[in-house]
């Protein structure tokens, strides 16, 4: 699968905005980092997948918790309260981005390093719990 120009600068973005909010959350919950990781996150997200599908991925009824808790997260953190807006933020990124996680975890078992780091006997129990997905009893 290609990506089209657009699409990589949303990785491109998607990754800075990722960057961005660790470093403000590292720094002290520095608001500006926080808030400037949420914009280029969610520029990102929408070059990625199109902006008709980004709203429609916000806007669905079984989301739209997930995205209160997100988008009123971004708010506070706007409105000068870092700390609490993103407990809020990660309540809401949980609720929404959660269904991708085994998708996630599935990729990164196939990475060299990283996939025989999760395929270990603990760590695969415990990255399975934490990702929610179903182990089979082979």
């Amino acid at each position: 699968m290609w990506l089209t120009d657009a699409q990589k600068i949303g990785v491109a973005l998607t990754t800075f905005g990722g960057l961005f909010l660790l470093l403000g959350v590292m720094l002290f919950f520095d608001g500006s980092l926080i808030a400037l990781g949420n914009l280029l996150f969610l520029a990102g997200v929408t070059l990625i997948i199109g902006p008709h599908k980004t709203f429609y991925f916000f806007a669905r009824k079984q989301k739209l918790r997930g995205t209160v808790c997100f988008i009123g997260g971004i708010l506070l953190v706007f409105l000068k309260w870092p700390f609490v807006g993103v407990i809020v933020e990660t309540i809401g990124f949980l609720n929404l981005f959660g269904d991708f996680f085994p998708v996630i975890l599935t990729f990164l078992r196939q990475l060299p390093f990283v996939g025989n780091l999760l395929r270990l006997p603990y760590i695969r129990e415990v990255a399975d719990r934490i990702a929610g997905s179903r182990t089979s009893v082979v």
